[in-house]
């Protein structure tokens, strides 16, 4: 597949069957994700690979997070919603957690640190798509909780900037469209 094809056409795909996605493919995504630039080579990127039981780490965080906000956690209401979060890691059969682990450098700029991260991640769904896959990259205030970071080891100054969602796909490949390059572009040529 050409790039600028997989570019254009990749998209979204949040439903997924349960079949075992390969070995051989993971590690290819995640060969994909470390070609990305990142300034002084720091390669600040970890991944974790989570399929079967391993899913347990994050459907355990994904209900702690949500316990957290409940009034009354004992309530036959509660008890389902915090259900409805531990199975939200078991939505595709493969889940990689992918954080940024910033070096301290003081010459390094952090925010150059997340930006490698979220083009390992942008490569990783390029590869996803080449495979034949569907994926989704999943973000949102569980992903930045501290338990989350528990839940992966992480130091406090890393940080989880997404979960992808990755299987085989099992729902049409949606339609999308971008606003002209001429809306979003100046040129400064003079």
């Amino acid at each position: 597949m050409d790039v600028l094809e997989a570019i254009k056409t990749r998209r979204s795909i949040g439903k997924v069957k349960q079949d075992a996605v390969e070995k051989e493919k993971i590690e290819q995504i995640l060969e994909a994700g470390t070609w990305a630039p990142n300034h002084r080579h720091t390669e600040p990127w970890k991944f974790f690979v989570m399929t079967g039981e391993g899913r347990k780490h994050l459907a355990e965080a994904y209900a702690d997070i949500a316990r957290e906000e409940l009034r009354d956690p004992d309530s036959e209401e509660a008890k389902q919603s915090l259900r409805k979060q531990y199975e939200k890691a078991f939505r595709a059969p493969l889940v990689i957690a992918v954080a940024v682990t910033p070096n301290q450098d003081p010459q390094i700029v952090p925010i150059e640190e997340i930006g490698a991260v979220n083009a390992a991640i942008q490569n990783m769904l390029l590869a996803i798509h080449a495979f034949g896959l569907g994926a989704v990259w999943r973000t949102g205030h569980p992903t930045y909780h501290p338990r989350m970071k528990q839940a992966f080891g992480l130091q406090e100054k890393d940080e989880v900037l997404g979960l992808l969602y990755i299987g085989y796909p099992d729902m049409p490949v949606p339609k999308s469209s971008r606003a002209s390059i001429a809306d979003k572009t100046v040129w400064l040529d003079n």
